[in-house]
């Protein structure tokens, strides 16, 4: 299992998958710091058949703790995407190619808007995080839609010249994608003006499939990060209200990144996703560090958990 994490430059996709993963990464306050993708395992967690059936499992690629069983999943953060990437703005969009294989996208998003269309830092409330989440579609739609017109023409002659069928013409051009004939019938099925001969699609037909194949094929959740910010609050329930079809999760990776590294110290008794932590050295904390987890603790009081499981293992419900 793969899952992949987008969004523009400079809204904490590092600082997620450093905390999914405890991998190594660069972690900059300025644009484009991931140039190279992060590659690196995460967990999701499955309720284990262990305590149903009173056994005692052993399990060989994966992790069993008190019945929760943490199945690794494969992450891969790519440099950040500004809008226009597919015209070659920024670094363009060719490290979406990257995430081919994967089974959907983690959109983090700035969420207290306090950066910039380009990833530069603004005053917190001056970006609107719903246009970061409308260009993010557009590029990765563009994207696909890039990958399926470079073999068109040979689609059209197989179906015009060939007598082939269209449906496993258009599958065979999108297996790259991990994408199947059930997300291309799906696809053609949404929407009415795709319900033709794929030979008669227009360049609008075929954007609108490739839109409706996004939605299909590649789950996207939007991880509403940075909700330690005030303005956050706000734009979270006004990104529920615009997407009402997407599941959307308050974030706070460097809250989890920060917890998660405490624990391996074994500073702190804490497992990804828990609704709060125990200190276990309070000796060996400084005011600072106190004072630091005092303040992730009311966000946890506040909003149940830091969101960074519950975003990565929402791609796979």
């Amino acid at each position: 299992m793969i899952a992949g994490l987008v969004g523009k430059t400079h809204v904490g996709k590092t600082t997620f998958f450093c905390a999914s993963t405890l991998a190594p990464a660069k972690i900059g306050a300025v644009p484009f710091t991931t140039i190279e993708p992060n590659q690196g395992i995460a967990s999701i967690r499955v309720k284990c058949v262990c305590s149903e059936m009173g056994v005692k499992d052993n399990p060989r690629n994966s992790v069993c703790i008190d019945g929760i069983r943490w199945v690794p999943v494969k992450l891969v953060d790519v440099a950040g995407l500004v809008p226009d990437a597919h015209k070659g703005r920024g670094l363009g969009n060719k490290f979406l190619d990257d995430l081919r294989q994967a089974d959907g996208f983690i959109q983090v998003v700035d969420a207290s808007g306090s950066t910039d269309a380009n990833g530069n830092a603004c005053q917190p409330g001056a970006r609107d995080p719903v246009d970061d989440v409308r260009f993010l579609e557009h590029e990765i739609t563009m994207w696909m839609t890039g990958i399926l017109k470079k073999d068109w023409d040979r689609v059209v002659k197989g179906i015009r010249q060939l007598k082939e069928d269209g449906i496993t013409l258009l599958t065979e051009r999108l297996t790259g994608l991990m994408i199947s004939r059930r997300h291309v019938l799906a696809a053609i099925g949404a929407r009415d003006e795709l319900k033709k001969r794929i030979d008669e699609w227009t360049e609008e037909d075929l954007r609108t499939f490739v839109e409706e194949l996004r939605k299909a094929s590649k789950p996207m959740v939007i991880a509403a990060n940075k909700i330690d910010i005030r303005q956050a609050e706000e734009n979270i329930e006004r990104l529920r209200q615009e997407f009402k079809d997407r599941t959307v999760i308050p974030c706070s990776a460097e809250a989890e990144l920060a917890l998660r590294l405490a624990a391996k110290k074994g500073i702190i008794s804490y497992n990804p996703g828990d609704q709060d932590f125990k200190v276990l050295k309070e000796e060996s904390l400084n005011e600072r560090q106190k004072e630091g987890l005092r303040k992730i603790k009311d966000l946890l009081e506040k909003w149940g958990s830091t969101g960074v499981q519950e975003a990565l293992e929402s791609i796979y419900k």
